[in-house]
């Protein structure tokens, strides 16, 4: 026990002296988590609270194209601003460019005239299906094809302009531009309300074409916001094992997995060292003293362990305490602390044995930090760390099984998400405790192998 007290002490002096370690372990994780954490709720700020600069051209002057943008302006998600008629595709550009908006729309000038005659087509079919073909002017709805003739409009999906995602706006020419830098997915959100605003104006006027065409006067405005505006409500309700109704938020997903993150790069430090002490001559030197070069690897276990709880220690008072301070939602801890504690040194545990296998096998300073480091980003990458692994498939899926800080994660986000208990996530524990047998093993094969034991 002597010895390994003082084993400990001196790996204890060693780390503070290694100051691009302490930074690596500590001050770099909690900026990660810090910015990553700002920056993704900025994002969902963005989609929930912000509105999105959005530039509409409108060269038409029929009642349509007004009722469109209104319907736009009042989804909530747009900041509208509009473009004089006339400038056209040209000042469109320019502006996207500079970066004014990122996107922008163009209703051409014959805009209205299309909405007409495509809910009179539409109108038309619907009276004859009911058996009322005479009913749109006499004529059994054989004016809404006239007017479908009389303004043609080329079928299909309208093109967008710089790139090749198509606005569903039927026959109607409605033509959406972006700038380049905007996200996929963001865009197809965005393509989406675009797309439901124009439904709302085509429903409307189909809805007062058929009104008419049946009672031969106009349809109530009160009967018209009752038909539009009649929506199902949507209870959210998140699945918890604790009967808890809250939503988790963007804090509660973050600091766990940047946690994990901290505790893996415990491998820049560890792995480097040992790979030190093999390189100057310490673990032969060990040998010629009256004890074990595994008292040396056991203390180095403990020392970092020690290093692991205080990362985890140090990230979750920031998530608690310094959150709140800078406008960030305030992360709740589980009410398992027994449970907390014991999965957080089981993620150290898998940690360090990690570390310990790298530190082992490298051969030089440079391979334990090259390798311990991008093995890393890798592991975090497969894991769910980076990636949700929800939206993995294939063999992505398979993969992710052989990471453990998807394990490590699994039992962080069955104790925070889910609010579970220490029982609830036994299978995650049970796997993390396999995982930790293996790395051992492994490095004691190593040691083995090179005479180290």
């Amino acid at each position: 026990m002597f010895k390994l007290r003082a084993t400990i002490l001196k790996d204890v002096r060693v780390l503070r002296r290694d100051k691009l370690g302490m930074i690596f372990m500590f001050v770099m994780p909690m900026l990660l988590v810090l910015i990553v954490t700002s920056m993704q709720s900025s994002t969902f700020e963005l989609v929930s609270k912000n509105k999105v600069p959005l530039l509409i051209c409108n060269e038409d002057t029929g009642a349509a194209s007004r009722q469109f943008i209104r319907t736009i302006d009042t989804l909530g998600l747009f900041a509208v601003q509009e473009i004089p008629a006339g400038q056209g595709e040209a000042v469109i550009r320019d502006r996207l460019h500079n970066k004014e908006a990122m996107l922008a729309v163009l209703l051409p000038a014959n805009f209205s005239a299309q909405v007409a005659a495509r809910t009179k087509r539409l109108a038309g079919k619907a009276l004859n299906s009911f058996g009322l073909g005479d009913s749109l002017n006499g004529d059994g709805g054989k004016t809404g094809a006239a007017g479908r003739d009389g303004g043609p409009a080329p079928g299909g999906d309208v093109p967008v302009q710089g790139g090749d995602v198509p606005v569903q706006g039927g026959d109607v020419p409605l033509t959406l531009f972006y700038h380049p830098v905007l996200q996929e997915s963001f865009r197809r959100s965005a393509e989406g309300a675009i797309y439901s605003a124009l439904q709302l104006v085509e429903s409307k006027q189909l809805l007062k074409t058929l009104y008419f065409s049946i009672n031969e006067k106009e349809l109530p405005d009160t009967l018209e916001n009752e038909l539009l505006t009649n929506r199902t409500a949507i209870s959210e309700v998140a699945v918890s094992r604790d009967g808890s109704r809250g939503a988790p938020n963007v804090t509660q997903h973050n600091v766990p997995a940047w946690t994990i993150f901290a505790m893996f790069f415990v491998v820049v430090s560890l792995g480097s060292g040992i790979v030190r002490e093999k390189l100057n001559g310490s673990s032969i030197r060990l040998k010629t003293l009256p004890t074990n070069y595994f008292v040396a690897i056991l203390s180095k276990q403990i020392t970092y362990l020690g290093v692991t709880m205080l990362q985890a220690l140090l990230i979750f008072a920031i998530g608690v305490w310094v959150f709140p301070v800078v406008g960030l939602p305030r992360l709740n801890l589980p009410g398992d602390w027994a449970g907390l504690v014991f999965v957080s040194l089981l993620c150290g545990c898998c940690a360090v044995s990690y570390a310990i296998c790298v530190g082992i096998f490298a051969e030089t300073e440079e391979q334990a930090n090259g390798f311990g480091a991008l093995s890393i980003v890798i592991l975090a990458a497969i894991g769910g760390l980076m990636v949700p692994d929800f939206i993995m498939t294939g063999a992505f899926r398979t993969a992710m099984k052989f990471s453990p800080l998807h394990w490590c994660l699994d039992a962080y986000y069955g104790l925070f998400l889910e609010g579970g208990k220490l029982k609830d996530v036994w299978s995650n524990v049970l796997s993390l405790i396999l995982i930790i047998a293996g790395l051992q093993g492994i490095a004691l094969w190593g040691l083995r192998r090179k005479n180290l034991i």
